[in-house]
């Protein structure tokens, strides 16, 4: 009986670890906030998927640099072509780049970030692309406050069934 108890045991807490641990594919390594956006609107880039810092271009707007763990404003340029999707590229010092799609919006929206500005004229092909599926903005981020008290939880746990299945068998030893 004290082996189907303990064997009871470590299942339940190796499918809570297996419940609460994040996916590496949970987080997004890079981050266009809003996805599509007026000609000579502002967009928010982050990359939390650096550790140091980031930096995003495109043919759409100047290069930005982004701090660790922040994020950085960029103005699309006016003449951004109504429709296209464009690709803007990120470098992380230190990490793997990657490209992430920003959509210009086919008809003015009503909550338009558009700021009058100086432009730079700039040619650029918008090569087809698929649907990107994502999360939909639902995760802002893992924070590491959370994950370490969800981890210390899981742990306590682990620990309390371990320690009440074992004083449990003591108690009925002849």
């Amino acid at each position: 009986m004290r082996a189907i108890g303990a064997a009871s045991a470590a299942l339940l807490g190796a499918a809570a670890l297996a419940l609460t641990a994040p996916t590496a594919a949970a987080v997004d390594p890079f981050v266009i906030s809003p996805s599509t956006v007026d000609p000579g609107g502002r967009v928010t880039l982050s990359a939390p998927g650096c550790a140091g810092t980031a930096m995003a271009s495109s043919g759409i707007f100047d290069t930005v640099t982004i701090p660790a763990g922040g994020a950085a404003t960029a103005t699309v340029d006016f003449d951004a072509r109504r429709g296209a999707v464009y690709t803007v590229s990120f470098t992380c010092a230190g990490g793997a780049p990657g490209t992430a799609q920003l959509t210009i919006a086919r008809a003015p929206t009503t909550s338009s970030t558009a700021v009058p500005t100086v432009t730079r004229t700039a040619t650029v092909t918008a090569a087809p692309s698929g649907v990107r599926g994502g999360l939909g903005g639902s995760v802002g981020g893992w924070n590491a406050g959370e994950l370490a008290a969800g981890t210390a939880l899981v742990v306590a746990a682990a620990t309390g069934a371990i320690y009440m299945v074992r004083r449990r068998a003591e108690n009925h030893r002849h």
